[in-house]
Formats: C-alpha cells, structure tokens, sequence
C-alpha cells in the first residue's frame, strides 16, 4: 500500500506520495477542484500508482476536505479521514517542528503508513443536505446575536434614527430568514423516513430540543459509530489525564479535539438534563456529592446525553426513564 498525505486548504491540496518500504516520497500540488483532482489522478498514474493501492489520508478541515475525499474515493481510492489534533500530536511525536502545507502532508503520509486509519464513508446526500442546512442556519443565528449586540449599543450610544432603523430592518430580515431555514431543516427531515424516525426518539429524550435533537442526528447519521463512547470521542468529549509524578497533578479537561458547535449545543442541553433527565440528573448529583467541580460534572452530563442518543438510535427506541445499564 502506497500512502497519499494530502494537506487541505480552500484553494490547494499539499500531497505527499508515501512508498513505507523505501521511506522514499514525492509531492505535488494541485488545486482544490475538480481540474485539480484530475491533475492528481494524471500524477499518480505517471508514478505507476494504481488507484487501488493508493490510501489517502486527510485532515477533516471544514467544509473542504469532502469534495477530494469523495473524488478520491469514487476512484478507487481507500481514503481516511482523521482528526486534526491527532496529526498534530503525532507530528511533534516525530519531532517535526516546522509546519508548513507541504510538512503537515508529509506528518499525513507518515501517520496514515504507521497507524493505518480506518476507511471513511461518505455521508449519504440527505445528511451531507441537512449539515449544510444547519450550518446555514447557524451563521444566521450568529448574525442575529451581533446585530442584537450593536442594537442594544446603538440605544445606549443614542445612535441616529437612521441606524437604529437599518437595524431593526435587518433583524427582521435575518429573523425570516431564521425562520425559512428552520422550515426547510424539518420539512427535509420529515421527506426522508429514516431522519425522521430517529429525531422523533432523540426528541423523546428530556432536555433533548429541536437544536440538539438535529445536530445529533447528523453526527450519528454521518459515520458507523461501533458505540457510544466513539461517539463522545469524536465530539472531544473524553476527559484527558494530565499527571506525571507526585509535582504535577492537575485536573482532568475535555479533549476537545471535536466539532466546538456540537459540543456548546451539548453543553446547554446538559444543563437542563442535569435538572430534568433521569439518567443525567441522578450521574450530576452523584458527581457533586463526591466532590467533583461542576464542570466536570457537566462533563460527564455532556457524555451521559451522548450514550443516550446513540442508545435510542441504535436500539430503535424511544427514551426509556427507567432503563438501567446491563437491563
């Protein structure tokens, strides 16, 4: 197998061609598109590197690692798409200090030679339809909330009449369009059977919303998840040790190493399901009682939510107050 590190950005892809038993490697920048993506194709078949030989490794960055990761893989191509933070870590491992496009897609083609990531699977087109409707969604919420901030400014300031109605008229504005997007994001749920059925059993979680409920479901619809605890993972979830000796002992954190927007909707949920939700509530209140700060007790809240909503997907259930563990 032949390792192909490529290194996203909006306008270019970094690659690194990576023989593990020669150590010997070339590279080649293309652009990130589809004239791009063919010019890549040209490359390798000029090194005499079969597609099915080939085993790229990419960076999840955005938006714009998927149209590579599909053309990749609609050719022929095993592609795996890993976490930024563990290639990160993994290159200081290896000593490479300097980070530059073309050094990260060598740290790729060395990380994907050496642990051999699993295959990525792309999205079927409704979850890819519904992330973009959310995240839409979301850059007008947070417009909304600026606009808000300068509103409130401009009453305080006295600011001309003028401002203050040219902010008012975009709020309006950015309102409707909130309200648009919120329609659409059910309207496409309710036209696919499968989304549907599992945001009704989200939704019968306590402390699960609509917000919470639609994030989730396009987490747990985008990849195979083997069990809970991959999922909290991939969120950024797991809290990291950070001991050495008898000196140093400090707290445990969130690693944090997944989607930040998830994990703040998570966070707002937990809080109400610490009040609210059997299973999260009874998990808080044990965590505080044994001393645990309220942030690491939110933590776990934040995990408790998680195995919840993989548990009433993956069983085809709704939420079941007085389930237990093992029952």
């Amino acid at each position: 197998m032949i390792y192909l590190g490529i290194d996203i950005s909006k306008a270019k892809l970094d690659c690194t061609l990576l023989d593990p038993v020669t150590d010997k490697r070339k590279t080649k920048a293309v652009s990130n598109d589809t004239k791009g993506l063919e010019a890549l194709s040209a490359w390798l078949d000029k090194q005499g590197v079969a597609p099915i030989d080939v085993h790229g490794v990419m960076e999840a960055t955005g938006v714009y690692y998927e149209q590579a990761a599909l053309w990749l893989a609609d050719a022929g191509m095993r592609v795996s798409v890993v976490n930024p933070a563990q290639v990160r870590d993994f290159a200081r491992g290896l000593a490479m200090r300097t980070k530059t496009d073309g050094t990260d897609s060598v740290a790729l083609a060395r990380y994907g030679a050496l642990i051999r990531p699993e295959p990525w699977e792309a999205p079927p087109p409704e979850v890819r339809e519904l992330k973009a409707l959310i995240a839409r969604l979301e850059a007008l919420e947070t417009d909304a909330r600026r606009e808000l901030n300068r509103r409130e400014k401009a009453l305080v300031a006295q600011a001309p009449a003028l401002v203050r109605e040219s902010l008012d008229n975009h709020l309006a504005a950015l309102k409707q369009e909130i309200a648009r997007l919120q329609q659409a994001i059910d309207d496409h749920i309710n036209r696919h059977p499968g989304l549907k059925a599992d945001r009704e059993r989200l939704l019968s979680i306590p402390a699960v919303g609509d917000k919470t409920a639609n994030r989730m479901l396009a987490v747990l619809h985008s990849r195979k998840f083997r069990s809970a605890d991959q999922v909290a993972a991939f969120l950024g979830l797991v809290p990291v040790e950070h001991q050495s000796g008898s000196s140093i002992q400090k707290r445990p954190r969130l690693a944090k190493n997944g989607d930040a927007r998830t994990r703040g909707v998570l966070y707002m949920a937990a809080i109400v399901a610490a009040q609210y939700n059997p299973h999260v509530k009874a998990l808080y209140t044990r965590l505080c009682a044994k001393g645990k700060t309220k942030m690491a007790a939110l933590g776990a809240a934040m995990r408790k939510l998680v195995h919840l909503c993989f548990g009433v997907v993956k069983h085809q259930t709704v939420y079941q107050p007085d389930w237990q563990p093992g029952g």
